[in-house]
């Protein structure tokens, strides 16, 4: 229902109600009718079907069938590691949905405790949920107004609409009727809204909506969206897939290719179900896992605090970052910015023009000074309070010698404020207001040249208030605006905005150069969403736009998904139309960021792929819906964050191409053997031992590696591309080819020469081989020598207790009765280690070919 566009009897007829406000009977009829004002909570889900949501995953059923494969070949060890990781996935996963189930819970909280309201005549207090809609609220300053309102009485009355609306300043309200359908929430000055704040004034107002059926419950019923996925659970979702029906054939050949040799059945079907267990990458969710624990604790040091683990990643993959204004690129504080003088002005004895101004300033608020010495009121006002007295023309004593004994508070028809002092034997009035009000008053205004003043200042985005005053001898017989203010003399101008934050114009440069568009969304005017977005170099080009939300209610979703990718800054929009925003972002193919403080971006924020909140400004709500909360409100940390995130899903692609190749190398060289007439080269337990020995500590140490020194000039990754693109396929491929060559032809060479040790030399080659592929391939383009040896030194010590665990292997007496080994020879030793780096050079040329430019 528009109750802004009825006339204030219509509403009384329609809620059948007066302004005594209805009876007791009546409310309790209501709250059948209505239910309580309150919000309802989402479902709750089950402590057992969360726990089940964290198995319903294709590569955790692909874990689990290995991991009772484990026990039947009798290696219980490796079962035992494959279900302990999947029980701290689950546990893991677990908790973080356990504890986004507070979303709605923080939105109640929202809610007055008690409110003053008039029924039958008599002014009582309540508890807000009681509320009805009929019922007559008193708002006073201070107060959280407890639910949607019409208001048929104001006097000086202020709304901070900050948390619902995004707008910073407080919003002068009146009662008059509003003719234009389309105005945005933000311009329905005769409304209030649930959960705003009366920032000065009174007034009295006729509940027409609670509980979900207000504005706030609207927001309530839009955070019932389902998270999105991220790039890596769509990718790895996605591998896990190919993974297993790819293990599926291998094995099957291998098997059928062993019984076509006439080699045992029983011992084929053990090496086909070896090669099964060591090509699922067991490791893959600690790795995950651990990647972005680390990458979290690391954010927490720059101020970010992760809630969900999978954001950290997300961000580090977000194409659109879609971020509110208020408080976020701005400092969600009005400053004072120009000071406009009119020339040759007749001034005060005693009081210079500048001097006078300053004096206005000081003389025309309602701001009050706190136990803490802090300022308290109108954004607007407590600029222009902060102001003055940072000038070295200011007063001190101007507060005690100037008492204020008259006021004719602001409204929204007169557009001005005017307050009386005792000045001698005289009388001092000071008013404040648009400047055309104030122009209206004044009897020496020079229009031309303050017009062009105002008018500079407004395009630039700012608010601009004039100032004016007179002495007379005698107060009127009554105080009113008509008999007061006139016969003013014009002082000047005064011009503020709420300013970028320092580190937003860096941040914005290097979302850009990431190949991350910013778009900001807010809602304060269009004209100073355009400065602020231009001056940050959001808007950066001509082809760069600016919208509306009335404008974009009158695009259909075809032309606004043409527009969309070209769309800079959005003013004046709903949170409906900032959750259509993310969504058809997301529907264009991007992977989008949302950031917000208030409880209008509460929905935007749990869609998007990543929700950031605000953690000094912002609101529970939006720290609820959000993946990732800044500690320090500051903007340039989402890209401290973006560099976190490219690094973890480098580093879970580099333990994927390490995991996937070794593991292909593995395979090789149990099928090429065959194929050339050499016997099966290794055992079972040979493949279930590399696979546990080189899987483990090598694959986790990935997860520390430092990021690379281009992660910041790249594009991001495109949504659709698959793990295995930019080349890690082809990689896996042939250089798992080349270890499992290497492996035969060292095993063709042994056997030719008469080594009886020939497997235990294959046995080693292939585990050192998968050594050398884990440092060549800490980077993807820079050598292992540029990087420096040692810079991951988490990775060389589980190299080296891994090529521990191997001398074990072969040299232990008890270990060789299990592994069927023998004692290499120094120099067979030697010539393992020799024959293995093959694969480590061959990846270092590799990596020079790609620096070179030279394909090959």
């Amino acid at each position: 229902m528009n109750h802004h566009l009825l006339p204030i009897d219509e509403i009384y007829q329609l809620l059948d109600t007066t302004p005594n406000g209805i009876s007791p009977d009546t409310v309790e009829e209501r709250l059948a009718q209505y239910g309580k004002n309150e919000l309802p909570g989402k479902k709750k889900i089950s402590i057992l079907k969360l726990i089940l949501n964290q198995f319903k995953n294709v590569m955790i059923f692909i874990l689990l069938f290995a991991s009772v494969i484990s026990f039947i070949i009798g290696e219980p060890e490796d079962a035992a590691v494959i279900l302990f990781i999947l029980l701290i996935n689950a546990v893991i996963g677990f908790f973080q949905e356990y504890k986004a189930e507070k979303v709605l819970d923080a939105l109640k909280k929202l809610t007055a405790l008690n409110s003053t309201i008039r029924r039958q005549g008599e002014i009582i207090q309540v508890a807000a949920i009681q509320i009805v809609p009929g019922d007559i609220i008193i708002l006073e300053t201070g107060m959280v107004v407890p639910a949607d309102v019409r208001l048929i009485e104001v006097h000086g009355l202020k709304i901070g609409e900050a948390s619902l609306t995004g707008e910073s300043s407080a919003v002068s309200k009146n009662i008059k009727e509003i003719k234009d359908a389309a105005i945005p929430l933000g311009d329905r000055l005769n409304m209030a809204y649930k959960s705003t704040v009366v920032i000065s004034g009174r007034g009295e107002a006729v509940v027409v909506a609670t509980g979900i059926n207000t504005e706030i419950g609207r927001i309530a019923q839009l955070l019932q969206e389902d998270d999105s996925q991220t790039p890596l659970q769509i990718r790895l979702a996605d591998f896990a897939k190919r993974l297993s029906i790819g293990v599926f054939f291998i094995c099957l050949i291998l098997f059928g290719v062993g019984i076509l040799r006439g080699e045992d059945p029983m011992r084929m079907l053990l090496t086909s179900i070896s090669v099964a267990v060591a090509a699922i990458p067991e490791a893959l969710p600690a790795v995950v896992t651990i990647a972005l624990a680390l990458g979290a604790k690391r954010m927490v040091r720059h101020h970010a605090l992760v809630r969900k683990l999978t954001a950290v990643e997300s961000l580090g993959s977000v194409t659109f970052i879609c971020s509110d204004k208020t408080g976020t690129i701005t400092q969600n504080k009005m400053t004072v910015t120009d000071i406009w003088l009119k020339p040759g002005m007749e001034t005060i004895v005693e009081f210079s023009d500048w001097e006078m101004l300053l004096l206005a300033m000081e003389l025309n608020h309602d701001v009050l000074e706190n136990e803490s010495h802090q300022l308290q009121g109108d954004p607007t006002e407590v600029a222009m309070v902060e102001y003055v007295r940072q000038q070295k023309k200011y007063n001190p004593h101007w507060i005690a010698d100037f008492k204020r004994v008259q006021e004719v508070p602001f409204d929204s028809e007169r557009k001005r404020m005017s307050t009386v002092f005792p000045f001698k034997d005289r009388w001092l009035v000071v008013t404040k207001g648009a400047e055309e009000s104030v122009l209206a008053i004044c009897i020496d205004p020079d229009l031309a040249a303050v017009s062009s003043a105002a008018e500079t200042y407004a395009a630039e985005g700012k608010r601009v208030l004039a100032f004016a005053f007179k002495v007379i001898t005698a107060l009127p017989a009554v105080i009113s605006g008509d008999d007061l203010e006139k016969d003013m003399h014009f002082v000047g101008l005064v011009a503020m905005i709420d300013p970028p934050r320092e580190e937003a114009t860096q941040a914005i440069s290097d979302c850009y150069s990431a190949g991350i568009f910013p778009v900001m969304i807010t809602g304060d005017h269009p004209l100073t969403a355009r400065f602020i977005a231009t001056q940050t170099g959001i808007i950066r080009n001509a082809s760069d736009k600016v919208i509306t939300g009335a404008e974009l209610n009158t695009l259909s979703q075809e032309e606004f998904e043409k527009q969309i990718e070209y769309i800079r800054v959005y003013a004046r929009v709903s949170p409906e139309q900032k959750l259509k925003i993310v969504k058809t972002l997301q529907k264009k193919g991007h992977f989008v960021a949302m950031t917000g403080d208030g409880v209008n971006d509460a929905p935007a924020l749990n869609r998007a792929n990543i929700g950031i909140a605000m953690g000094i400004t912002g609101t529970d709500v939006s720290k609820e819906a959000a993946h990732m909360i800044l500690l320090d409100d500051n903007f340039a940390t989402i890209m401290l964050a973006v560099r976190e995130g490219r690094r973890i899903y480098d580093n879970i692609l580099k333990f994927i191409k390490y995991i996937m190749t070794s593991n292909t190398g593995e395979i090789w060289t149990i099928f090429l053997a065959p194929l050339i007439g050499l016997p099966l080269p290794l055992l079972p337990i040979h493949i279930l031992w590399v696979n546990l020995i080189t899987d483990g500590l090598p694959g986790l140490a990935f997860a520390y590696e430092p990021a690379e020194i281009n992660i910041l000039n790249r594009k991001p990754r495109k949504p659709e591309e698959g793990i295995f693109s930019r080349g890690l396929g082809v990689h896996i491929i042939w250089v798992g080819l080349l270890m499992g060559a290497v492996c035969v032809a060292a095993q063709a060479w042994a056997m030719n020469v008469g080594n009886e040790k020939w497997q235990t030399m294959v046995f080693t080659i292939l585990s050192m081989s998968q050594m050398g592929h884990a440092l060549a391939i800490r980077s993807s383009r820079r050598s292992l020598f540029q990087q420096g040896i040692f810079k991951n030194k988490v990775l060389i010590g589980a190299i080296l207790i891994t090529l521990l665990l191997q001398m074990v292997a072969i040299y232990l007496p008890f270990m060789q009765q299990i592994f069927s080994t023998q004692a290499l020879s120094l120099w067979e030793l030697a010539f393992c280690f020799v024959v293995s780096s093959i694969v480590f050079w061959a990846v270092e040329f590799e990596k020079l070919m790609k620096r070179s430019k030279i394909t090959i």
